[in-house]
Protein backbone atom coordinates (compact mmCIF):
# COMPACT_ATOMS: atom_id res chain seq x y z
CA UNK A 1 0.00 0.00 0.00
CA UNK A 2 1.48 3.67 -0.90
CA UNK A 3 2.36 5.62 1.84
CA UNK A 4 -0.04 8.68 2.52
CA UNK A 5 1.81 11.95 2.41
CA UNK A 6 0.22 14.88 4.65
CA UNK A 7 1.88 18.43 4.47
CA UNK A 8 1.11 20.96 7.45
CA UNK A 9 1.83 24.86 6.81
CA UNK A 10 3.43 26.44 9.96
CA UNK A 11 4.89 30.31 9.55
CA UNK A 12 3.58 34.07 10.37
CA UNK A 13 1.92 33.22 14.09
CA UNK A 14 0.35 29.74 13.01
CA UNK A 15 1.16 27.83 16.14
CA UNK A 16 -0.75 24.50 16.04
CA UNK A 17 1.76 22.43 13.34
CA UNK A 18 3.25 20.55 15.78
CA UNK A 19 0.38 19.16 17.17
CA UNK A 20 -1.37 18.75 14.10
CA UNK A 21 1.63 17.03 12.59
CA UNK A 22 1.15 14.78 15.35
CA UNK A 23 -1.88 13.78 15.47
CA UNK A 24 -1.45 12.73 11.17
CA UNK A 25 1.25 10.99 12.36
CA UNK A 26 -0.69 9.02 14.70
CA UNK A 27 -2.73 8.51 12.25
CA UNK A 28 -0.76 6.50 9.81
CA UNK A 29 1.17 9.39 8.02
CA UNK A 30 3.97 10.61 6.41
CA UNK A 31 3.78 14.03 7.65
CA UNK A 32 6.35 17.31 6.90
CA UNK A 33 5.83 20.72 8.40
CA UNK A 34 6.42 22.75 5.83
CA UNK A 35 7.19 26.92 5.90
CA UNK A 36 4.65 28.75 3.96
CA UNK A 37 7.46 30.66 1.68
CA UNK A 38 8.98 27.36 1.03
CA UNK A 39 5.79 25.85 -0.72
CA UNK A 40 5.00 29.59 -2.23
CA UNK A 41 8.35 29.32 -3.44
CA UNK A 42 8.43 25.52 -4.52
CA UNK A 43 10.72 24.00 -2.55
CA UNK A 44 7.97 22.17 -2.14
CA UNK A 45 5.56 20.85 -4.63
CA UNK A 46 1.72 20.28 -3.01
CA UNK A 47 1.35 17.62 -5.83
CA UNK A 48 4.14 15.65 -3.86
CA UNK A 49 1.41 15.07 -0.92
CA UNK A 50 -2.12 13.92 -0.68
CA UNK A 51 -3.35 16.01 2.14
CA UNK A 52 -3.18 19.27 3.18
CA UNK A 53 -3.60 20.92 6.77
CA UNK A 54 -3.95 24.50 7.37
CA UNK A 55 -3.62 24.86 11.09
CA UNK A 56 -4.58 27.11 13.37
CA UNK A 57 -3.33 30.41 14.97
CA UNK A 58 -3.01 33.61 14.21
CA UNK A 59 -1.37 33.98 10.60
CA UNK A 60 -0.22 37.89 10.24
CA UNK A 61 -1.47 38.47 13.89
CA UNK A 62 -5.11 38.29 11.91
CA UNK A 63 -4.18 41.51 10.60
CA UNK A 64 -6.83 42.74 8.21
CA UNK A 65 -9.42 39.88 9.36
CA UNK A 66 -8.60 36.42 10.60
CA UNK A 67 -6.63 34.12 7.63
CA UNK A 68 -7.10 37.16 5.01
CA UNK A 69 -3.44 37.84 4.39
CA UNK A 70 -2.27 34.34 4.41
CA UNK A 71 -5.58 33.07 2.06
CA UNK A 72 -4.73 35.87 -0.42
CA UNK A 73 -0.91 34.89 -0.56
CA UNK A 74 -2.03 31.07 -1.06
CA UNK A 75 -4.86 31.74 -4.07
CA UNK A 76 -2.52 34.33 -5.85
CA UNK A 77 0.67 32.41 -5.82
CA UNK A 78 -1.07 28.86 -5.82
CA UNK A 79 -4.85 28.60 -7.67
CA UNK A 80 -4.04 26.45 -9.77
CA UNK A 81 -1.95 23.93 -7.64
CA UNK A 82 -4.86 24.14 -5.26
CA UNK A 83 -7.59 23.31 -8.27
CA UNK A 84 -5.70 20.44 -9.18
CA UNK A 85 -5.23 19.20 -5.94
CA UNK A 86 -8.47 18.98 -5.55
CA UNK A 87 -9.64 17.84 -8.56
CA UNK A 88 -7.20 14.63 -8.09
CA UNK A 89 -9.22 13.73 -5.14
CA UNK A 90 -6.34 14.67 -2.71
CA UNK A 91 -7.67 16.39 0.50
CA UNK A 92 -7.76 19.30 2.96
CA UNK A 93 -8.50 20.08 6.33
CA UNK A 94 -8.63 23.74 7.53
CA UNK A 95 -8.55 24.14 11.91
CA UNK A 96 -9.71 27.17 12.89
CA UNK A 97 -7.39 29.81 11.35
CA UNK A 98 -6.90 27.29 8.40
CA UNK A 99 -10.96 27.51 8.18
CA UNK A 100 -10.27 31.61 7.87
CA UNK A 101 -8.21 30.91 5.44
CA UNK A 102 -10.03 28.43 3.33
CA UNK A 103 -13.09 30.77 3.12
CA UNK A 104 -10.90 33.56 2.60
CA UNK A 105 -9.48 31.81 -0.71
CA UNK A 106 -13.07 30.44 -1.85
CA UNK A 107 -11.96 27.15 -1.48
CA UNK A 108 -14.94 26.75 0.89
CA UNK A 109 -17.73 26.58 0.46
CA UNK A 110 -16.89 25.43 -3.14
CA UNK A 111 -20.41 25.60 -4.04
CA UNK A 112 -21.28 23.04 -7.43
CA UNK A 113 -17.31 22.78 -7.55
CA UNK A 114 -17.27 26.59 -7.78
CA UNK A 115 -13.88 27.65 -6.27
CA UNK A 116 -12.54 30.70 -5.48
CA UNK A 117 -15.52 32.73 -5.14
CA UNK A 118 -16.14 34.05 -1.80
CA UNK A 119 -19.25 32.83 -0.70
CA UNK A 120 -19.36 32.88 3.02
CA UNK A 121 -17.40 34.60 6.07
CA UNK A 122 -15.90 34.00 9.23
CA UNK A 123 -16.33 36.96 11.50
CA UNK A 124 -16.57 38.64 15.09
CA UNK A 125 -17.70 36.48 17.77
CA UNK A 126 -21.28 37.94 19.03
CA UNK A 127 -19.40 38.03 23.05
CA UNK A 128 -17.57 40.63 21.86
CA UNK A 129 -14.25 38.50 22.97
CA UNK A 130 -11.86 35.57 22.64
CA UNK A 131 -13.56 32.38 23.31
CA UNK A 132 -11.35 29.71 24.72
CA UNK A 133 -13.66 26.49 25.71
CA UNK A 134 -15.00 23.23 25.23
CA UNK A 135 -17.60 22.84 22.95
CA UNK A 136 -20.24 19.91 21.99
CA UNK A 137 -21.20 19.22 18.49
CA UNK A 138 -23.59 17.37 16.09
CA UNK A 139 -22.27 15.70 13.20
CA UNK A 140 -24.30 16.53 10.48
CA UNK A 141 -25.36 13.57 7.34
CA UNK A 142 -22.74 14.30 4.97
CA UNK A 143 -20.34 12.81 2.27
CA UNK A 144 -16.97 14.39 4.17
CA UNK A 145 -14.96 11.69 4.90
CA UNK A 146 -13.27 13.01 7.85
CA UNK A 147 -16.17 12.42 10.02
CA UNK A 148 -17.27 8.95 9.28
CA UNK A 149 -18.64 7.17 12.14
CA UNK A 150 -19.04 9.98 14.05
CA UNK A 151 -22.42 11.70 15.72
CA UNK A 152 -21.46 13.71 18.37
CA UNK A 153 -17.68 15.15 19.88
CA UNK A 154 -16.36 17.41 21.88
CA UNK A 155 -13.66 19.54 21.35
CA UNK A 156 -12.02 22.60 22.00
CA UNK A 157 -12.53 26.50 20.70
CA UNK A 158 -10.26 29.33 20.66
CA UNK A 159 -10.96 32.31 18.41
CA UNK A 160 -12.26 35.56 18.44
CA UNK A 161 -13.24 35.60 14.55
CA UNK A 162 -15.55 32.21 14.45
CA UNK A 163 -18.92 33.42 13.73
CA UNK A 164 -19.51 31.86 10.60
CA UNK A 165 -22.03 34.58 8.35
CA UNK A 166 -23.65 34.19 4.99
CA UNK A 167 -26.97 35.21 3.21
CA UNK A 168 -29.76 33.02 3.94
CA UNK A 169 -29.96 31.37 0.53
CA UNK A 170 -26.16 30.18 0.87
CA UNK A 171 -27.02 29.04 4.06
CA UNK A 172 -29.75 26.93 2.91
CA UNK A 173 -27.79 25.54 -0.46
CA UNK A 174 -25.79 24.50 2.43
CA UNK A 175 -27.92 22.39 3.78
CA UNK A 176 -29.59 21.01 0.89
CA UNK A 177 -26.20 20.53 -0.79
CA UNK A 178 -25.44 18.35 3.06
CA UNK A 179 -21.95 20.48 2.68
CA UNK A 180 -22.81 21.45 6.71
CA UNK A 181 -20.80 18.86 8.70
CA UNK A 182 -20.76 20.21 12.10
CA UNK A 183 -22.76 22.07 14.26
CA UNK A 184 -22.85 23.60 18.15
CA UNK A 185 -24.88 21.68 20.32
CA UNK A 186 -26.13 21.37 24.11
CA UNK A 187 -24.21 18.42 26.71
CA UNK A 188 -27.48 16.73 25.67
CA UNK A 189 -26.76 16.59 21.82
CA UNK A 190 -29.73 19.04 20.81
CA UNK A 191 -28.60 22.24 18.79
CA UNK A 192 -27.51 25.32 20.58
CA UNK A 193 -29.99 27.38 18.57
CA UNK A 194 -27.99 29.95 19.05
CA UNK A 195 -27.58 30.38 22.74
CA UNK A 196 -24.22 31.32 24.33
CA UNK A 197 -22.48 29.47 25.38
CA UNK A 198 -23.59 26.25 23.83
CA UNK A 199 -22.79 28.34 20.65
CA UNK A 200 -19.72 30.09 21.48
CA UNK A 201 -19.74 32.92 18.90
CA UNK A 202 -23.24 33.48 17.24
CA UNK A 203 -22.59 31.32 14.10
CA UNK A 204 -25.23 31.64 12.04
CA UNK A 205 -27.78 28.05 12.31
CA UNK A 206 -24.80 26.98 14.78
CA UNK A 207 -22.61 25.87 12.06
CA UNK A 208 -19.12 24.91 13.01
CA UNK A 209 -17.64 23.05 9.83
CA UNK A 210 -18.38 22.88 6.39
CA UNK A 211 -16.91 21.00 3.42
CA UNK A 212 -16.96 21.70 -0.37
CA UNK A 213 -19.45 19.84 -2.76
CA UNK A 214 -17.07 16.88 -2.70
CA UNK A 215 -16.63 16.60 0.47
CA UNK A 216 -12.96 16.57 0.76
CA UNK A 217 -12.24 19.57 1.92
CA UNK A 218 -13.20 20.43 5.30
CA UNK A 219 -13.13 23.81 7.74
CA UNK A 220 -14.28 23.51 11.21
CA UNK A 221 -13.44 26.27 13.96
CA UNK A 222 -12.75 23.40 17.01
CA UNK A 223 -9.76 22.34 17.26
CA UNK A 224 -9.37 18.16 16.26
CA UNK A 225 -5.09 17.88 17.28
CA UNK A 226 -6.21 19.43 20.63
CA UNK A 227 -8.35 16.33 21.85
CA UNK A 228 -6.11 13.12 20.41
CA UNK A 229 -5.68 11.55 24.10
CA UNK A 230 -8.17 11.92 27.34
CA UNK A 231 -5.18 13.40 29.40
CA UNK A 232 -6.36 16.66 27.00
CA UNK A 233 -10.02 16.91 28.57
CA UNK A 234 -10.27 19.20 31.52
CA UNK A 235 -12.28 16.02 33.48
CA UNK A 236 -9.28 13.44 33.12
CA UNK A 237 -8.20 14.03 36.47
CA UNK A 238 -11.80 13.08 37.79
CA UNK A 239 -11.72 10.15 34.91
CA UNK A 240 -8.58 8.59 36.40
CA UNK A 241 -9.87 8.85 40.14
CA UNK A 242 -13.55 6.86 39.41
CA UNK A 243 -10.98 4.53 38.11
CA UNK A 244 -8.78 4.27 40.95
CA UNK A 245 -11.46 3.87 43.26
CA UNK A 246 -12.84 0.72 41.32
CA UNK A 247 -9.14 -0.26 41.90
CA UNK A 248 -8.43 -0.29 38.85
CA UNK A 249 -5.94 1.34 36.58
CA UNK A 250 -6.82 4.30 33.98
CA UNK A 251 -5.90 3.50 30.72
CA UNK A 252 -6.39 7.08 28.82
CA UNK A 253 -8.16 5.96 25.45
CA UNK A 254 -7.81 8.39 22.63
CA UNK A 255 -9.27 11.66 22.13
CA UNK A 256 -12.50 11.84 19.76
CA UNK A 257 -10.01 14.25 17.41
CA UNK A 258 -7.71 11.90 16.40
CA UNK A 259 -10.39 9.67 15.19
CA UNK A 260 -11.19 12.90 12.57
CA UNK A 261 -7.46 12.37 11.37
CA UNK A 262 -7.66 8.13 11.22
CA UNK A 263 -10.94 8.76 8.79
CA UNK A 264 -8.80 11.23 6.78
CA UNK A 265 -5.79 8.95 6.14
CA UNK A 266 -7.70 5.62 5.90
CA UNK A 267 -9.73 7.09 3.38
CA UNK A 268 -6.48 8.09 0.76
CA UNK A 269 -5.33 4.62 1.65
CA UNK A 270 -8.62 3.28 0.48
CA UNK A 271 -8.08 5.89 -2.86
CA UNK A 272 -4.46 5.69 -3.58
CA UNK A 273 -2.97 2.29 -2.99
Amino acid sequence: MSTIKAIVLYGYGLNCDHETTFALELSGAETDRVHINELIGRQAELRSYHLLALPGGFSWGDDHGAGVILGLRLKMALRDDFADFIRAGKVIIGICNGFQVLVNMGLLPGLDGDYFQRRVALIHNDCGNFRNAWVHLRVRPTRCPFVKDLEQLELPVRHGEGKFFAPEEVLTELFQRKQVVLQYATPAGDLAQGRFPDNPNGSLRDIAGICDASGRVLGLMPHPEAFISAFQHPTWTREKDSWRRQGLPYLAPPGVGLKIFHNAVDYLKSHFS
